[in-house]
């Protein structure tokens, strides 16, 4: 039980730092190209790991593949678009409510009774906490419909991923090929998007929900992006570490402890978020975001109480 909430903690400061990288990328790639890069790293990584090739049953290829749709190309993707329609804070807080869908699809497809009195209350201590976190100071937050809806679908696709995650568990599968597997899953469904992406760049447009789909395949912008060292440093971040290990340490962690137990930890992904991009990006920490981590931490305890 200790060495599966080691791996979740581990996990889950491994994410926090991930959105810095993120945003770092997202000065030279398009939230698409990103992703898409992201896990072509992660993919060659866990081969390079682990050079092997294991059989599944049929009946499990579905599952694989529902988990790299929903855990990676619409949860990680629509976070990704989400940012540009609405602001940081909006997303981070709709998106740590994961732990609450998470619980009521294996309630409802796992028959798993993980809700009670002490899980709302916690739950809504550590929403509170994250709101305060993303908001840092500021005393203003504004809805943008269309983002938040955005972020709201990529809350709710994690909790399929979970689902999914929890009955791979289930079956006698080595860890790290059943997580390259789910990358190789997503790789192939982003493939018809990357070459929708193509066709975006061909033609120039650059506005509204397009640049989010954005893909190029000029080698002289291509030559001068992967040169630049930042670039690299963050991509084998995002695609060994964030993708690649963390998956592996989560799928673990979900194996060990339980899925919606662990699950509740992801309410700590702002929190560390915000802490490091303080110290390494040199932004502000205010009274009211530290507030919001020690409100977080605190309804994390309450949930999992009995």
């Amino acid at each position: 039980m200790l060495f599966g909430i080691f791996l979740a903690v581990i996990t889950v400061f491994v994410w926090g730092i991930s959105f810095i990288c993120t945003k770092t990328l997202m000065l030279s790639f398009s939230p698409l190209e990103t992703l898409f890069f992201r896990y072509l790293v992660a993919y060659a990584g866990l081969w390079i790991i682990r050079p092997k090739f294991e059989k599944v049953e049929k009946k499990d290829i579905l599952l694989y593949f529902l988990a790299g749709l929903s855990g990676i190309v619409v949860y990680q993707f629509s976070e990704n678009i989400a940012v540009n329609f609405t602001s940081a804070s909006n997303v981070s807080v709709i998106v740590s409510i994961t732990p609450l869908f998470t619980a009521i699809i294996a309630q409802f497809f796992l028959k798993e009774k993980n809700i009670n009195v002490w899980f709302i209350i916690g739950f809504v201590i550590s929403i509170i906490g994250v709101a305060l976190v993303s908001l840092n100071g500021s005393t203003s937050i504004k809805l943008n419909p269309k983002g938040d809806l955005i972020a709201l679908a990529a809350a709710i696709s994690w909790g399929f991923y979970s689902l999914c995650v929890s009955l791979i568990n289930k079956k006698d599968y080595d860890l790290i090929c059943s997580t390259r597997r789910i990358f190789f899953f997503a790789l192939i469904t982003l493939l018809p998007i990357v070459l929708f992406g193509w066709n975006v760049s061909k033609s120039g447009d650059t506005s509204g929900l397009a640049k989010c789909f954005y893909f190029t395949m000029d080698k002289a912008v291509n030559s001068s992006r992967f040169c630049d060292w930042k670039n690299i440093v963050c991509l084998c971040f995002l695609g060994l570490l964030a993708s690649g290990l963390s998956f592996c340490t989560w799928n673990k962690a979900c194996a060990i402890v339980g899925t919606v137990k662990v699950s509740k930890g992801l309410y700590l992904i702002p929190v560390v978020t915000i802490i490091v991009a303080a110290i390494v990006l040199h932004e502000s920490l205010s009274v009211m975001g530290l507030c919001g981590a020690a409100l977080t931490i605190v309804g994390l305890f309450i949930s999992s109480k009995k």
